[in-house]
């Protein structure tokens, strides 16, 4: 007798377990659910974005910060005269403080620019008398 009433209890137990499972899971399928879902959804990955975009902005800054340092754009660069200024350039240019910056090795701006080549006019064909341009439909 004890035993038929435990195997009783056993399976009043595991029915009301399945249906509370079953309840919840009806629950969570309904539209209202759903969309819920998505939108919780939604708001967590804006929020990851957020995150993402600070930590790239704050990488960024902290790039230029060590690239400006490296080339001596960092309020450290001291302003020297050029012996002379050739057309078109500045009298002056900066030069880094640093010995030992990548800035010294770069060249200067004049050895970048390309040397100017003469233009060449475009030969022209001579132009032929109104009335004897050929009609597209006698091609």
């Amino acid at each position: 007798m004890v035993r038929r009433i435990f195997w009783m209890a056993v399976g009043a137990g595991a029915t009301v377990w399945a249906m509370n499972k079953a309840n919840e899971a009806v629950h969570r399928l309904t539209p209202d659910s759903l969309s819920g879902t998505a939108a919780r959804g939604a708001l967590h990955l804006g929020d990851v974005a957020k995150r993402f975009a600070g930590d790239v902005r704050a990488g960024m800054a902290e790039r230029e910060e060590q690239l400006r340092a490296d080339l001596g754009l960092d309020g450290t660069a001291v302003v020297e005269p050029r012996r002379r200024a050739l057309r078109g350039e500045p009298e002056y240019r900066a030069i880094s403080a640093a010995p030992g910056s990548p800035a010294a090795a770069l060249p200067s701006p004049s050895s970048a620019r390309p040397t100017p080549r003469a233009i060449e006019p475009t030969p022209r064909r001579p132009l032929s008398p109104r009335g004897s341009t050929p009609n597209r439909k006698d091609q």
